[in-house]
């Protein structure tokens, strides 16, 4: 409901239809399962072959930030995500900066992945032209998404069970390889954790700032806070579920890359160094099953980044933030943000035709981080400023949303400088359309009020 000149007008509301299970599938085709796959040689080299020990330390680091999502959408469970918990937990003009940075992250996700995607099918493919795959891509991915939230669920759930295949013959080789060649025992090492040979502490953190990058995208759960049942309960199970979930499964995926292949230094190909190591447990067909599997994991990167990007958009729009008419409109017929849908589809095809995968990945986390830090602050002012002296943790409502901020403000300034000027580019324009629509910011967006306990059971 939206209180405007003293009356009361209904805002469209969108369907609860998924469970628990079907946010953490989201969450985790969204990150994708095989996130790490393609950090592994770069991560390797930075940490001087402790890439495992990264993963655990972000795992933590992003779990912390995962809770205060999580928190925040308990008490706001709409579409909106870093945009509701920022304007509620701290400032209306704030909300539409997190919303703003939060728009370009899930505008450059599915661009990046359908740019991935449709460069693997022009090397496979090559006498199609790569525009022709970017377009097909992206009429398939829209076109799905309008057909509603739950087509999207079941294209997730399939996704996954493939790349988890996948995924799960290599776990099953590499053990294989390592018991043949060196015996069971080595395949308990301390090593992959801790090498005193190589051990730095200062590449350890530069390359947990990189390693973190595995868990891009948990935050895309909440965006679906008010199509989920039970969202006090369910969104912040899923967000820290998802992130514990990709943490766990990425550390057993490079640990036994690690002990298949130790000597980091001599990888053939640092950017596809862990398909190499595919070979050597699973010879060519494992390299080209993970190959494929890297595709089907772009192609699910760009289905749910454009649902998510599209229900960020209507949470922003029935605020009237961006044009209600246009943004916060539902089709009466899917009970999807048709028009949302189809924006986002018509960017990603004009993104991924010209940028290129270099520069649309460096300004993918400045959105992302600039967002994260956001909803931290929120939670800390939520939390512990707002409540009652006999109902505020220090250690829960300080300690642990005020470490999870500082982590992501470390890893938003490590950002390369063409990512913080095409980032900071964007927020210009953000404050300049929020300044003009405001006059002057003396003017707050409308706010909604929140749904009813009745309501979200």
């Amino acid at each position: 409901m939206t209180h405007h000149v003293g009356q009361q007008i209904a805002a469209p509301k969108l369907k609860r239809v998924l469970g628990l299970w079907d946010l953490v599938f989201y969450g985790i085709v969204l990150i994708q399962p095989i996130a790490a796959v393609g950090l592994f040689g770069i991560a390797m080299q930075m940490s001087g072959g402790h890439m495992v020990t990264t993963i655990l330390i972000a795992m933590l680091a992003m779990m912390l930030t995962a809770v205060s999502y999580g928190r925040m959408a308990s008490i706001y469970p709409s579409a909106g995500s870093a945009y509701t918990y920022v304007s509620r937990g701290l400032n209306a003009h704030l909300g539409f900066f997190a919303g703003w940075a939060m728009i370009l992250d899930y505008l450059i996700i599915p661009i990046v992945s359908t740019i991935y995607a449709a460069l693997t099918l022009t090397r496979v493919v090559p006498r199609v032209p790569y525009f022709v795959w970017v377009v097909l891509l992206c009429l398939f991915t829209t076109l799905l998404n309008i057909r509603g939230i739950r087509s999207t669920a079941k294209a997730n759930i399939v996704l996954l069970f493939g790349m988890c295949l996948v995924i799960g013959a290599f776990l099953v080789l590499a053990v294989r390889y390592i018991w043949v060649s060196d015996g069971s025992a080595a395949l308990i090492s301390i090593k992959p954790f801790y090498d005193p040979a190589t051990f730095h502490i200062r590449a350890i953190f530069t390359a947990t700032s990189f390693a973190a990058l595995t868990y891009i995208g948990f935050d895309g759960v909440t965006t679906l806070a008010e199509d989920v049942k039970n969202p006090r309960r369910n969104v912040l199970i899923a967000t820290t579920l998802v992130c514990a979930i990709t943490g766990i499964f990425s550390t057993i995926q490079i640990y036994l890359a690690t002990l298949v292949w130790p000597k980091y230094s001599t990888f053939p190909n640092i950017e596809t160094a862990f398909l190499d190591v595919c070979r050597r447990v699973g010879g060519e067909w494992l390299f080209q099953a993970m190959a494929l599997t890297l595709f089907v994991a772009m192609l699910g990167s760009v289905l749910t980044g454009q649902v998510a990007s599209a229900r960020l958009l209507f949470g922003m729009g029935r605020d009237t933030v961006l044009p209600k008419r246009y943004f916060g409109s539902l089709d009466k017929r899917t009970n999807t943000p048709l028009f949302n849908i189809l924006f986002v589809g018509a960017i990603t095809i004009v993104g991924s035709l010209t940028l290129s995968y270099e520069h649309a990945a460096e300004v993918l986390n400045f959105g992302a981080f600039l967002a994260f830090m956001g909803v931290n602050a929120a939670a800390i002012r939520t939390f512990y400023f707002k409540r009652r002296s006999d109902q505020r943790s220090l250690f829960v409502d300080i300690v642990i949303p005020a470490v999870g901020l500082l982590f992501c403000l470390t890893i938003w300034c490590s950002l390369p400088a063409p990512a913080k000027w095409i980032g900071g580019i964007w927020l210009v324009a953000g404050i300049l359309y929020q300044a003009i629509r405001s006059r002057g910011f003396t003017r707050s967006p409308i706010l909604l009020e929140f749904l009813q306990e009745s309501d979200l059971d």
